[in-house]
């Protein structure tokens, strides 16, 4: 009997298999005392924590891309002095060193899960450095994704950066999870390693080994035993687009000419090759926190000025738009803001946080005029979390006096997007970061895989923000990108597009698709769309309604709204 599950689908593929799950994970360390000597069981886990570490940085060297950056930051939470203490302490307290390692790393993992936002979805990273570190202390292997030697989809509650990173792309043909969400860092490998996913799927725990599923990430479904139409259609469907596969070079722009330059994210100026490579118009979003984090005092200015000079001699003539710090409660910096918060997504963090330590801003602003003025690259430069007029127009004086010509802010709250009008009279662009202006709309928790039926961009009352400042953007003359992870969401960012979004910017693998999706439509097709959405009650309906409008592409047909998966279970 067919069965249909629905979650939050990554990019646009298509997929068919059969399902293999992970194996689960390790059982919990026994609480027996340690026989061992406090010493000998210290030592023991020294030893595992620190090649466990050496392990993870392996992996993410081989990886590359922005996986290298996740396994390295994973990394370090092996050698987290306040966690090594922990475990010391425990040892000594009687304890085997298995035991205390999984103590300390609970422990902590609590902690962050209290946290919220993107410390809570670390919890999970940390999970598995826990599990790893104990799996070297037992001389066993980590149970990890399995090889049965054939093509499968992979079924998992989530998946660890380390596996994700490392994926065999010849035998896992789509993943599918029930925890995370459109912005867990299972999510973001998925979409830069063209992975067809599924994620935030219930029931998807349910499946068996060996059952036929179709997984299109397009509609975000997941079809067990599928009729024989559906398998017809899902093959099409692939044929389809592995013929588009090459896609369209040249700047991104609708069927009508319209243009829409595609831009990368970057964390770091070590990606500008790739992104260029793959054909990126410019940079929509440069993180400097890579920087700041797991410093114990602010970068001077001279040393924040190598890396931008680098950053923008990547790109001679072409614009390279570079976000200040955004750092603060959810990413704490013991230089910036040290101060324990109740509720750190509503805390000192963005602009806030950086207002409060203003010297580490100037500087910051300081460093990219001079590297500005070392290079061809047109250099945009923008506000975190800007949530009021006044705030926009202290960043304009403050960016304004160091040198810097154009400068704008980052629409991630509701009250900056029903005041776009008046805050983009203070600033030159906006930039929607759409994984928190999600967030705080539905009051959602970014990353949490609990709440992540909630975190979907689709949502009308998200899109309706979105036409807001579109409209301002419009009447002013002034340029809104989108820099969140919906302008990787193929035909939503059509419907960006169709709300006044100029731009989008994604992760350097998405621009070939995107820009052979945008080719497919006019402006006045996706303004189409765009209202099809906004008049839309939820998430679920935007989408389908926009996927039954879009007859250039076909689709599993026979899923009805009636048969898809409710959150409480399967239905058939």
């Amino acid at each position: 009997m067919t069965t249909h599950l629905t979650g939050v689908g990554i990019g646009r593929g298509v997929a068919i298999g059969t399902v293999l799950r992970m194996p689960d994970p390790l059982p919990e360390p026994s609480d027996e005392p340690a026989t061992a000597s406090a010493d000998t069981e210290t030592e023991r886990a020294t030893v595992s924590l620190a090649a466990t570490a050496a392990l993870i940085r392996l992996r993410g060297e081989r990886a590359g891309g922005s996986a290298k950056d996740v396994l390295e930051a994973q990394s370090f939470m092996a050698q987290d002095p306040t966690l090594i203490d922990d475990v010391s302490a425990r040892i000594a307290g009687g304890t085997t060193a298995e035991r205390a390692v999984h103590e300390a790393f609970a422990s902590f993992r609590d902690l962050l899960v209290g946290m919220g936002g993107y410390m809570a979805e670390r919890a999970t990273d940390l999970d598995d450095v826990s599990r790893r570190v104990v799996a070297h202390l037992l001389g066993v292997s980590v149970p990890g994704v399995p090889d049965p030697g054939h093509p499968f989809v992979l079924i998992a509650r989530d998946l660890a950066p380390a596996d994700t990173a490392l994926l065999d792309l010849d035998r896992v043909l789509a993943l599918v999870t029930s925890d995370g969400g459109p912005t867990s860092h299972t999510a973001i490998l998925a979409r830069e390693k063209s992975i067809v996913a599924v994620v935030g799927t219930p029931g998807a725990l349910d499946l068996a080994d060996g059952d036929l599923a179709i997984v299109d990430a397009r509609s975000g479904t997941v079809t067990v035993d599928p009729t024989p139409e559906q398998l017809a259609d899902a093959r099409a469907r692939t044929e389809a687009l592995a013929a588009a596969a090459p896609a369209p070079t040249g700047p991104g722009a609708l069927r009508d000419g319209t243009a829409v330059p595609l831009l990368a994210n970057l964390g770091s100026a070590d990606g500008a090759a790739e992104a260029v490579a793959l054909g990126a118009e410019g940079v929509g979003l440069f993180r400097t926190e890579f920087l700041f984090l797991d410093a114990t005092s602010a970068p001077t200015v001279e040393e924040q000025e190598g890396h931008y000079t680098r950053l923008l001699a990547a790109f001679p003539g072409r614009k390279v738009v570079v976000r200040a710090l955004d750092a603060g409660a959810d990413k704490p910096l013991s230089f910036l803001n040290a101060t324990q918060e109740e509720n750190p997504a509503l805390g000192l963090r963005g602009l806030r946080a950086l207002r409060a330590n203003e010297q580490i801003l100037r500087d910051q602003l300081t460093a990219l005029a001079r590297a500005d003025a070392a290079t061809d690259a047109e250099l945009w430069v923008m506000a975190p979390m800007v949530s009021t007029v006044e705030e926009a127009r202290y960043f304009s004086r403050i960016a304004r006096e160091t040198g810097l010509d154009t400068v704008g802010v980052m629409i991630e709250v509701p009250s900056s997007a029903l005041l776009a009008d008046r805050i983009l009279a203070e600033a030159d662009f906006a930039s929607i970061g759409t994984n928190d202006l999600t967030q705080y709309t539905l009051a959602a928790d970014r990353l949490l895989g609990s709440v992540a039926a909630f975190q979907d961009p689709w949502h009308p009352a998200v899109l309706r923000l979105v036409r807001e400042v579109g409209e301002a953007g419009a009447a002013l003359g002034k340029p809104v990108g989108i820099c969140g992870e919906a302008a990787a969401d193929p035909l939503l960012a059509v419907v960006l597009v169709g709300l006044g979004a100029t731009s989008l910017s994604m992760s350097p693998a998405a621009l070939a698709p995107m820009r052979a999706e945008l080719a497919r439509f006019t402006l006045a097709e996706a303004r189409e769309f765009a209202e099809l959405a906004l008049a839309a009650n939820s998430a679920g309906e935007a989408r389908a309604a926009v996927m039954a409008a879009d007859t250039t592409t076909t689709t599993i047909s026979t899923i009805t709204a009636d048969s898809i998966t409710k959150p409480n279970g399967a239905q058939s």
